[in-house]
């Protein structure tokens, strides 16, 4: 008997979708939004590596702090204006990097390990639905039951491994390196009547070989209620 169990648990796995296994991450979304510029980045970039074993986390690049001469060559208007739509929901005279935005709920700096650590805890608690994804050959399909009707769903693309040898700001001279690197937020509209939302969200063929993660909202930047991440599906 416990080696017809072992048997199907094997064959269990090799029949499961690519990033099944991924799932063990407790499905809370951690945004750090940050800059190549800012000195204190390096901290917030460790402390993010670390607690992806164990959340869904984004490196979401802002451009607030380019010059002239040197740009964040990660940075995107996207990510600058979502950091900007938090700022004002939280009510902060301006934003700042680096910054930890956990299920959107409350907002601290991302150098802050224990409160990290005490914000996930907390959020793990309040997650309402987690979203499944599947590579489809047209994109990813996103499977959400039990979810609260009009909101929104977030599918972001984002690059691991990245290194800058960084020629301006704070850190110039240095040599960063990132996980989950947000390029690009893509709006899968939102969840209809019934509360269960089975849709098939289309993203570029490149995408194969980028981390996918899929979160929902209440409005732009409302509390998260459940998030997921498929890792890439090729090698890069």
């Amino acid at each position: 008997m416990r080696h017809w169990r072992a048997t199907f648990v094997l064959l269990l796995g090799a029949v499961l979708p690519a990033g099944a296994a991924a799932v063990a991450r407790t499905p809370v979304l951690v945004e750090m939004f940050t800059s190549e510029a800012s000195a204190a980045s390096q901290t917030a970039d460790l402390l993010l590596a670390k607690l992806d074993a164990e959340a869904i986390v984004l490196s979401e690049h802002v451009t607030s702090l380019d010059g002239g001469l040197w740009r964040d060559r990660l940075a995107n208007e996207d990510t600058t204006k979502r950091q900007q739509a938090y700022a004002d929901r939280f009510r902060l005279d301006k934003a700042f990097v680096p910054q930890m935005v956990v299920n959107g709920a409350v907002q601290f700096v991302a150098s802050d390990a224990q409160r990290a650590e005490q914000e996930i805890a907390k959020a793990t608690k309040r997650v309402k639905v987690t979203p499944r994804l599947l590579w489809a050959d047209r994109g990813v399909q996103v499977e959400i039951d039990g979810a609260h009707v009009g909101d929104r769903v977030y599918l972001a693309l984002a690059d691991d491994g990245v290194s800058t040898m960084v020629t301006g700001g704070e850190n110039k001279g240095r040599q960063l390196h990132h996980i989950a690197v947000c390029r690009e937020i893509r709006n899968g509209g939102v969840v209809p009547l019934g509360g269960a939302y089975y849709q098939l969200i289309e993203v570029p063929p490149q995408a194969r070989r980028q981390r996918v993660v899929v979160w929902i909202q209440s409005g732009e930047v409302g509390p998260v209620a459940g998030a997921a991440m498929l890792p890439p599906a090729e090698d890069q």
